[in-house]
């Protein structure tokens, strides 16, 4: 497409050659019979949803998963025709969205489950739907004991079909597996009261990233994986049991730079007060875009291949680093904030623990008026730019 980004001050850049390979590691991880739902909420944890889950899809997931109604009609409305699980509670007055737009919601309260169904009935057609259980998580979810009668009544209501069963792991990531194994107790308890009750379910998925990789007992007949889908892991505690790629780089540019003599500032509070002469670049990015406060004085950047700590608090556009021991910087050079340059890398999990925090909030936290480049094999396929107003380059 020939798509330039000299005009854009800050963009993101998703590979989705990446994408499409760790769905692919994780399809031969878990094996040919299970399915993979893709989760591609909070617009794909950053990197876009429908772009991300085209690439998914593509390269074999056979669903995808969003929290909110909104996310799925979105996906819809971008075209995209496979099954979207909603991850969160159906309510009732979201019944008809969720006909219009041939999702699959999760049922809890069985007034949304009427609404849907004589909505259902009177268009002459039936939804999928899904039980979640709460086996530990201690959010969304039925308690076990609740599974069953819901399960009973849903199998009453001919506008509906139970398609799904699934549960939330609540320490998958963490080294001790013993809860995870009480949490699958628990879902397979579920399992066999539906089964005395004569209600068969089947699509079961309880595993995210963490517990597809670490348990293959608790696969049934899907996992749904989110981080690992961007190459991010799920924990620094343990090591991934096949390769992950990185899809999402972050890029600026430096506007200034300038030398700080001993005793000048910067930013606002004046918390970094320069000790000696030294060499300073502003950096066109800030909290404004996502780029977290918390990495005041904490952070670091990519310039020339070569690290350059942040000098000072970040402001809501603006950064400064030092550039004292890189020479010949100059305005307009690139800055990577998450990514590699030659052979020097930031990743989300080294900026995630600058800031005191996890990787998904590093890359869910990169603001929408951050434009974003998809490339595919070499070549910007698609670009999502920010509205009219908040920085996208003239001629775009």
């Amino acid at each position: 497409m020939g798509i330039e980004t000299g005009g854009w001050l800050t963009w993101a850049e998703v590979d989705l050659d990446a994408i499409a390979a760790n769905v692919r590691a994780m399809k031969r991880w878990v094996g040919d019979p299970v399915e993979v739902i893709a989760v591609v909420k909070a617009d794909a944890y950053g990197h876009g949803a429908a772009p991300v889950a085209r690439a998914a899809l593509q390269a074999g997931a056979a669903r995808l998963a969003v929290h909110r109604l909104a996310e799925g009609v979105a996906l819809r409305q971008a075209g995209i025709e496979a099954p979207i699980l909603i991850l969160a509670p159906l309510l009732p007055e979201e019944a008809p969205a969720v006909l219009r737009w041939q999702l699959t919601p999760t049922v809890s309260l069985p007034e949304a489950a009427e609404a849907l169904d004589g909505i259902a009935r009177a268009a002459g057609q039936v939804v999928p739907v899904h039980l979640e259980v709460d086996t530990g998580m201690g959010r969304a979810g039925l308690r076990p004991e609740e599974a069953v009668p819901l399960a009973r009544a849903l199998q009453g209501m001919v506008g509906l079909r139970l398609e799904g069963l699934y549960t939330h792991f609540a320490t998958a990531d963490e080294p001790d597996p013993s809860f995870v194994r009480a949490q699958l107790r628990r879902f397979e308890e579920v399992l066999a009261a539906l089964t005395a009750a004569g209600i068969r379910i089947p699509l079961r998925h309880v595993c995210n990233s963490a517990a597809a990789m670490r348990f293959p007992e608790a696969h049934f007949e899907a996992v749904r994986p989110g981080l690992a889908l961007y190459g991010m892991r799920p924990s620094l505690a343990w090591e991934p049991p096949f390769p992950l790629r990185p899809a999402l780089s972050w890029k600026s540019r430096i506007l200034r730079v300038w030398t700080l003599r001993p005793g000048e500032s910067v930013g606002y509070g004046r918390t970094f007060v320069a000790p000696r002469e030294m060499r300073a670049a502003l950096v066109a990015v800030g909290y404004g875009d996502g780029y977290l406060r918390s990495l005041s004085n904490r952070g670091a950047v990519l310039i020339r291949r070569r690290r350059a700590p942040v000098l000072g608090r970040v402001s809501m556009d603006q950064i400064v680093v030092d550039v004292t021991g890189i020479p010949g910087v100059t305005v307009g050079e690139e800055v990577v904030l998450i990514g590699a340059q030659g052979g020097a890398v930031i990743t989300a999990e080294e900026v995630a623990a600058w800031a005191g925090t996890i990787n998904y909030e590093i890359t869910t936290r990169i603001s929408a008026r951050v434009p974003r480049l998809y490339r595919a094999q070499g070549e910007v396929r698609e670009m999502a730019l920010p509205a009219e107003g908040m920085g996208a380059p003239a001629g775009f």
